[in-house]
């Protein structure tokens, strides 16, 4: 019997496709056919490569608004948003062709003889990309790894694979050979373990939960596979008393409400310091009622629903009714809706200061000086991201290198950028993705030796 996943629309609950689950037989015979187009693709010339990457990238973006609505549709994401998100699977495929031609190895200098070193593909790459950013999370790992020579199987999730499954439709649209580049829909213990257990699949790419990030790690492990983790975040946005605080409160809402706080950079935990604490509230009040909360497919939406009725439990856990806090509002009836919140009386070690809640809920804490700053910001398991506001420059760069953190901005909520590597500390993940060394993440480096002597 086939098993099927339910696509519902996040703002309606609204059926909006059916798609067949993939089976481990099936992952298993995708995997032999995947190996068998790197080959071809491996063989061919870097530049024919990379003319296929790029009008891969261009194929994608004359189907931007396509994407884009399928995001919209699926993830409930607003279509601002999901334009930019089409856009940067474009770019990135863009860039990460760029790389092909330019992916070199090294010249050593060694006695007796010359000693090189070359770069080769791993061979076939699992992606296992999450609902929050389906589409350029897919294409975060699948540009560089294709880019490098490898094939990709690419996983998405149950709740979102109809924008991994238009683009694999639009791979072979740009002439991408069949079978290099394909999308295995179905649940994560059923596809994605295939995938991840598999002899015939070199590297997994996984952007998730913690906790089923270390059972992948694990799997790998024991086959000694290579592994890319990008997971949770609980990351901090402090802001010291010298900083432009008009700016500093403007930015913050969607610091936290972008994508619905369903995003791992999500500025979550507020740090303020305290003789300016008082004013940060007064003006974040009405910052945040001010937040446009509705349908995602409007342009003047700034914030969608939560992806499922699951999630919204989640979220709703975290909030007492009876919590002292800012709220904004939300649409009533169908749909996956809950108001932009600030909790402003609450403990340090509370949950909802301390754990993930991948919703559109922050926290606010005061700060006495520098040190109790860094010292709020690292009390957490994870380190993925993190925002300081503060005019002095020097501070800026001492808080930079303590805050144990893999993304900073100053004066600034910007984490992703597809020329910048991007990944985190601690429990937050392993490895890093983007940014001008990712082709070199999917690489086997090889030494040859020639001897020179007679």
């Amino acid at each position: 019997m086939t098993v099927e996943h339910h696509v519902l629309n996040p703002a309606t609950e609204e059926l909006v496709r059916t798609v067949p689950a993939t089976t481990p037989a099936e992952v298993d015979a995708a995997v032999g056919r995947a190996a068998a187009a790197q080959r071809q693709w491996a063989a061919a010339a870097p530049a024919d490569r990379a003319r296929l990457l790029r009008r891969f990238a261009a194929v994608v973006d004359d189907h931007v608004e396509e994407l884009a609505r399928l995001e919209v549709l699926e993830a409930g994401h607003t279509i601002g948003n999901a334009r930019w998100e089409a856009g940067n699977a474009r770019d990135l495929l863009d860039y990460a062709a760029g790389g092909v031609e330019r992916l070199t190895g090294r010249q050593i200098p060694v006695p007796g003889g010359l000693d090189i070193t070359v770069l080769e593909p791993l061979g076939v790459v699992g992606v296992i990309a999450p609902w929050n950013f389906p589409l350029p999370i897919a294409a975060w790992g699948t540009a560089p790894a294709l880019a490098a020579g490898n094939a990709v199987l690419l996983k998405p999730a149950e709740t979102t694979p109809l924008t991994a499954l238009r683009l694999a439709e639009l791979a072979l649209v740009a002439g991408l050979p069949e079978h290099l580049f394909q999308v295995l829909p179905g649940a994560g213990d059923v596809a994605g373990n295939a995938l991840v257990e598999h002899l015939g699949v070199a590297k997994i790419v996984f952007t998730g939960s913690t906790r089923v990030g270390k059972q992948i790690m694990a799997t790998c492990a024991d086959r000694v596979k290579r592994v890319t983790l990008e997971l949770g975040g609980k990351s901090p946005n402090i802001v010291f008393a010298d900083c432009d605080l008009d700016a500093a409160v403007a930015a913050t809402p969607m610091s936290f409400l972008d994508n619905s706080g369903q995003d791992c950079c999500a500025r979550t935990r507020i740090l303020v310091q305290r003789s300016v604490y008082d004013r940060f509230l007064d003006l974040l009040a009405p910052a945040v009622e001010a937040v446009v909360v509705g349908d995602p497919a409007d342009e003047k939406t700034q914030m969608g629903p939560l992806i499922s009725g699951a999630q919204l439990d989640r979220v709703r856990s975290y909030v007492p009714d009876d919590v002292k806090a800012i709220r904004g509002s939300a649409p009533e009836g169908p749909g996956f809706w809950f108001p932009p919140t600030v909790l402003t009386d609450i403990a340090p070690d509370a949950p909802a200061a301390r754990e993930e809640v991948f919703g559109p809920v922050a926290v606010v804490l005061p700060f006495e000086d520098e040190e109790d700053a860094v010292r709020l910001a690292n009390a957490t398991e994870y380190g993925l991201s993190g925002s300081i506001w503060t005019r002095d420059v020097g501070r800026a760069l001492r808080v930079s290198r303590a805050v144990q953190a893999g993304n900073l901005s100053v004066n600034s909520h910007s984490s992703v950028r597809y020329w910048t590597p991007f990944g985190g500390y601690k429990q937050s993940g392993l490895g890093r993705e983007l940014g001008p060394d990712a082709l070199a993440a999917f690489t086997e480096t090889k030494n040859v030796f020639i001897s020179t002597e007679a």
